[in-house]
């Protein structure tokens, strides 16, 4: 994980608003770190790769510990960063055996003291090996642990990594016992967990890469996990320990035809494919949709049953689907490289992950460029060219967006090239160009009215009708944001329709038109409010408490104000301090 991201987490996890998350790396290890100042906390930096990646999690205050773990000595934090080492070998025969006796009974294991040597022997001192033979020990407590020790000597399988000088000492002869024991659909389904790119899998993927129901999928992860050759780390949601995945991924290659596993990888994409897809849809109903194929037989798509439900989805697979797009692009799978990336975006810009965003992005224009999919390249090029605006990097994103725009044009796709259009009109809007971002508002209305398309006419006259009120003329503003309303209510787009009415509202109260405004404000936050969009109810609720004040209502202009500070303190928006602001002023 590069650091980056892992601050992403941090601040997710002290309750950072996505909106105040800094995008600089040295910026958000500030934040950080400012976050951490005399609070007693403990962070736990696990697996850590080198002093680098280490390095911008460290928090600055003396109040807080930090635990680090990793495969490598990072000499360089003992150096620099005062870091005290603990260096943890494997257990010694005292210990493994203790171990064992933990989890057996101490009766048991002192009753067969040369058996149980034998399997601290085999199982090289590995806590994780003797876990697993631990395990298959308590399943049968009348197996003579000599026993035990003898299939123990016997099996054969193994993980280079893991084989010392001394043949008796390969971990493999412990997994290959384990796996032995279980059944076969069990064992097959192991071995395609292996192929898995995520750290972790859900019951609907588990049951699409081996190509069975969901219900019969359950109890095999059942098997695995009484087994400990899988945990289930949350309910519904089963992973491996790396050195189970390597050894899962050797038996594949073995035991598994290429064919097999090339089916079983395409089962998998199409499950994430078309779910996301499907989650992506909720989020934002009116998004042009692009073709995919239909999924294969047994395949199992998650059933989404609102937008919550999605969101919550999407949260939970993210890490999955990132590693499912790499993987993609690796295995030969192209068209599910770009288009995953796709589904994605929309949920990836709305939570802030701007730089697993981009990478996504560029693993998919990479893969249309394989496949000289113009339409695939459009939609990478186009969400590259958003990306960048909320990176600051205005120029490589109308690098991106232009680009976009031909390859739109390429295969005479005009709803391509008018949201090409809102992109361009976003970014002269932020850098203050109103006329320019006006006219390609009004070039994407063209675009949609020639096609007939209805919602992104409504869209495009949202725009425009911003863009006049950005230039005051709000008369024009007016007469667009009526003509978007009525379309959004004909489509049913009621994100669209809360929207209008905010644009309404400022309409009107550019024009003086009180009540109008005060009107159109709260029929904007009632809808806000029964979408469950507390931020836009919160704005357009400040922005209500504006208009009576405009209209000398100064107790109802408190009123909507206070309601709106309450909203930003609870989300930790920053406007709550604008908002705020007037209170103490009236």
């Amino acid at each position: 994980m590069h650091p980056s991201e892992a601050l992403r987490g941090f601040l997710d996890a002290l309750d950072v608003p996505p909106g105040r998350i800094p995008v600089d790396l040295a910026a958000r290890s500030a934040l950080y770190r400012s976050l951490l100042t005399d609070r007693r906390m403990l962070v736990v930096l696990d697996n850590a790769r080198d002093a680098d990646q280490v390095r911008p999690l460290l928090p600055g205050s003396r109040t807080c510990l930090v635990v680090i773990t990793s495969r490598n000595v990072l000499s360089g934090l003992v150096a620099a960063e005062g870091a005290r080492p603990v260096l943890l070998d494997l257990f010694d025969a005292a210990e493994a055996q203790q171990m064992l006796a933990l989890r057996l009974g101490r009766e048991r294991v002192a009753a067969d003291p040369a058996a149980v040597g034998e399997i601290v022997a085999r199982c090289a001192r590995l806590p994780l090996a003797l876990a697993v033979a631990a395990a298959r020990a308590a399943i049968h407590p009348d197996f003579p642990l000599g026993t035990l020790a003898a299939e123990l000597r016997t099996a054969r399988g193994g993980l280079d990594a893991f084989s010392g000088e001394d043949p008796v000492t390969d971990v493999r002869a412990v997994f290959s016992w384990s796996y032995r024991q279980l059944s076969e659909p069990a064992r097959r389904l192991f071995r395609l967990l292996g192929t898995h790119p995520g750290p972790d899998v859900s019951v609907p993927a588990a049951g699409s890469l081996a190509g069975i129901p969901a219900e019969e999928v359950r109890p095999l992860l059942a098997e695995l996990a009484g087994a400990r050759l899988a945990a289930e780390q949350t309910p519904g949601r089963y992973a491996c320990h790396d050195l189970l995945r390597a050894y899962a991924t050797e038996l594949a290659q073995t035991c598994d035809t290429a064919p097999e596993r090339h089916a079983a990888l395409h089962r998998l994409l199409d499950h994430h494919l078309h779910s996301a897809c499907a989650a992506d849809r909720l989020l934002d109903p009116y998004r042009d949709p692009i073709s995919i194929a239909a999924a294969r037989p047994r395949v199992i798509v998650e059933q989404h049953a609102d937008h919550e439900h999605a969101m919550r989805w999407f949260t939970v697979e993210l890490p999955g689907l990132l590693a499912a797009i790499d993987r993609a692009a690796e295995s030969g799978f192209d068209p599910y490289a770009w288009q995953l990336a796709w589904a994605l975006a929309y949920f990836l810009e709305r939570r802030g992950h701007w730089e697993p965003w981009a990478a996504a992005q560029h693993t998919a224009l990479a893969a249309a460029r394989r496949l000289d999919d113009h339409s695939g390249q459009a939609h990478a090029h186009r969400s590259l060219g958003r990306v960048h605006v909320h990176l600051g990097r205005a120029e490589e994103a109308l690098r991106h967006l232009r680009q976009a725009g031909r390859d739109y044009q390429a295969v005479d796709d005009s709803a391509g090239q008018a949201r090409v259009h809102f992109d361009l009109c976003w970014i002269h809007h932020r850098q203050g160009r109103y006329r320019r971002s006006l006219d390609h508002a009004q070039r994407a209305l063209e675009l949609f009215r020639a096609m007939g398309h209805r919602s992104g006419q409504a869209r495009a006259l949202s725009n425009v009708s911003w863009e006049h009120n950005s230039l005051g003329d709000h008369e024009r503003a007016l007469a667009a944001a009526e003509q978007a309303l009525r379309l959004h209510q004909a489509t049913g787009d009621r994100f669209g329709e809360a929207d209008t009415w905010d644009v309404l509202g400022h309409a009107h109260h550019g024009l003086r038109h009180h009540e109008e405004s005060i009107g159109c404000y709260q029929r904007a936050a009632d809808l806000y409010r029964d979408l469950g969009h507390r931020w836009g109810e919160a704005d357009t609720t400040a922005r209500l408490g504006d208009a009576h004040d405009a209209a000398g209502a100064a107790e109802a202009a408190r009123a909507a104000w206070r309601r709106a500070v309450a909203i930003l303190d609870e989300l930790g928006h920053p406007d709550a301090d604008q908002v705020r602001a007037k209170l103490e002023s009236r």
